[in-house]
């Protein structure tokens, strides 16, 4: 929130958090008892369905910076909402195909329980909300017996976190027998290289939803929703 009251300063800046329903939210520090002071998972863009609440509002900013344009502005954000609600439904529907005892999703750290929440799995991470805590060997050791005794099939790295967590996972599990593989890299805190349909928001939820499908054993097409995914980091 600093941040872009800082920002204000010297340009336009639409707090779209701000825009959406206040008992929709989860609280940021779920998985941390320690902490006095509770705020809201920032990771809100992880539901397709709540975050496309922002429509209206970035539409309205720019109407209101460009009013000759506010019938376009308007028009292209009901096309984009409809899009993403066909994105979401496609969530809905490849992660339904996952076995019921496999929809277990097991990242590097905290940013997917809006995800899970959305799409009908159980969301696990290995630190906790910021990507510069240390995984505790308790932690490790939980997710361990998790992935043996329900025998998980894979877990998945994020492209803006060090893998060594996950790593850590994989090892612990065969040592006791269970083979683990890592299901594929996911987009969590940063989208996919300019250009590319998953350096767009519906592109790194298209790839997110399609791969965690494949590779906890549902049925996705291999190029997704859109039929435009690299699949360069399905594992």
């Amino acid at each position: 929130h600093e941040t872009l009251l800082r920002l204000s300063e010297s340009r336009s800046v639409l707090s779209l958090g701000d825009s959406l329903p206040a008992e929709q939210l989860l609280d940021g520090n779920q998985d941390d008892t320690a902490s006095e002071h509770s705020h809201p998972d920032p990771h809100v863009w992880m539901d397709i369905a709540l975050w496309s609440h922002v429509l209206p509002e970035i539409a309205g900013l720019l109407s209101r910076k460009m009013p000759e344009y506010q019938a376009e502005f308007s028009q292209r954000a009901d096309m984009v909402a409809n899009d993403l609600r066909g994105l979401h439904e496609y969530g809905r529907t490849v992660i339904a195909t996952i076995p019921e005892n496999s929809r277990v999703l097991i990242t590097s750290h905290d940013a997917f329980h809006y995800f899970g929440r959305a799409y009908g799995l159980q969301v696990l991470g290995v630190q906790g909300l910021s990507t510069e805590s240390e995984a505790g060997l308790l932690r490790v050791n939980e997710l361990v017996d998790l992935l043996v005794d329900r025998k998980v099939a894979a877990v998945f790295v994020e492209t803006s976190v060090p893998r060594k967590s996950i790593e850590a996972l994989i090892e612990g599990a065969a040592s006791r027998g269970h083979r683990v593989r890592i299901g594929g890299s996911l987009y969590s805190d940063a989208m996919g290289e300019a250009g590319t349909w998953e350096g767009t928001y519906a592109g790194m939820l298209d790839h997110n939803l399609t791969v965690v499908a494949r590779a906890l054993g549902g049925t996705a097409p291999l190029r997704g929703y859109s039929g435009l995914l690299s699949m360069k980091n399905e594992g």
